[in-house]
């Protein structure tokens, strides 16, 4: 999907601590939007238009819904036409 169109690459290192002060039963989903409207911020793009790999969701998910990770490294291409991917470096 990538590779057909011109793209800007980002590395990013997303902090996803403050997850850990949502309910345990929904950190690993909390983590998943916190990073969500990092990437939104640093594309100046609609949460919406954000589409994470699977790589990604089951590296947060790796541990559990409760013991998500601290920490993610990134990459995030943004899409001429507006949408941004986040797979992993």
């Amino acid at each position: 999907m990538a590779d057909e169109e011109n793209t800007t690459e980002i590395l990013l290192s997303v902090s996803l601590r403050k997850a850990r002060f949502s309910s345990k039963s929904r950190r690993a989903d909390t983590s998943i939007k916190m990073l969500k409207d990092a990437v939104a911020r640093y594309t100046k793009s609609d949460r919406d238009r954000i589409w994470v790999d699977n790589k990604v969701n089951e590296l947060i998910w790796s541990r559990g819904r409760r013991k998500v990770p601290t920490r993610v490294n990134i990459k995030v291409i943004k899409l001429e036409d507006g949408t941004s991917e986040i797979i992993l470096p």
